[in-house]
């Protein structure tokens, strides 16, 4: 007697040395695509979590005076340069003033943002104010200005940061001014959080210098 064979007999030995072949191949081909893939970048901040600054001398012959409520200040949005407002740091390539790119290392914000909050949070911790910028408190007025502008930032991975900002205070009720550059120049040691942590040096001593100034503008009758 004849006996039939089923279709699915007849392909069963072909599907099991398909799976024998596609085994070792498919592991083969999920390493390279595990080796293929890129890293993921890694995000910075400038803004220090729980910086508690210790408040700045008073200038000489001149004395802080108590407040019975905070010291309303507006620390106004940061101006820099447009080659450096960019998602991933820029450092220099060498002596010959090159810049690059750091595609896996970015800010956590745009620099601008990165450095207003980094200096309002300096500020206030130095002077027990409240930015009202910040906080969004449009209903308070505040009683002084800080305008900054980041004239050079320089930095290299592994060698120094520098950098010239320009600043400003302004008492708005009378509207006197006071002004002044903080130039600085720190090392940097190690990899990206070295240079990064030598940036928040940089913006610890404008806000330092600011802070500094801020005070005297308070001992000034209008």
């Amino acid at each position: 007697m004849m006996t039939r064979r089923s279709k699915m007999g007849r392909f069963a030995r072909p599907r099991s040395t398909w799976a024998r072949f596609a085994g070792p191949a498919g592991a083969l081909a999920a390493l390279l695509l595990a080796a293929c893939a890129s890293p993921d970048p890694r995000y910075y901040s400038l803004a220090a979590a729980g910086d508690a600054s210790p408040p700045p001398a008073a200038a000489p012959g001149t004395t802080q005076p108590a407040r019975a409520e905070p010291l309303w200040i507006e620390v106004a949005p940061v101006r820099v340069p447009e080659r450096l407002n960019r998602a991933q740091l820029v450092v220099g390539d060498g002596a010959d003033g090159q810049l690059k790119l750091l595609d896996l290392s970015r800010w956590s914000s745009p620099l601008p943002d990165e450095l207003r909050d980094a200096l309002s949070q300096q500020l206030q911790s130095r002077l027990g104010a409240v930015d009202t910028y910040q906080q969004g408190l449009s209903d308070v007025a505040p009683i002084y200005r800080i305008t900054t502008e980041v004239v050079r930032l320089d930095g290299a991975v592994g060698e120094r940061a520098s950098a010239t900002i320009a600043w400003t205070v302004r008492r708005l009720p009378d509207g006197k001014v006071t002004g002044g550059r903080t130039v600085a120049d720190v090392p940097a040691p190690g990899q990206v959080d070295g240079l990064v942590g030598a940036y928040r040096q940089i913006v610890g001593t404008a806000a330092g210098d600011i802070a500094t100034a801020l005070t005297t503008l308070t001992t000034l009758r209008p």
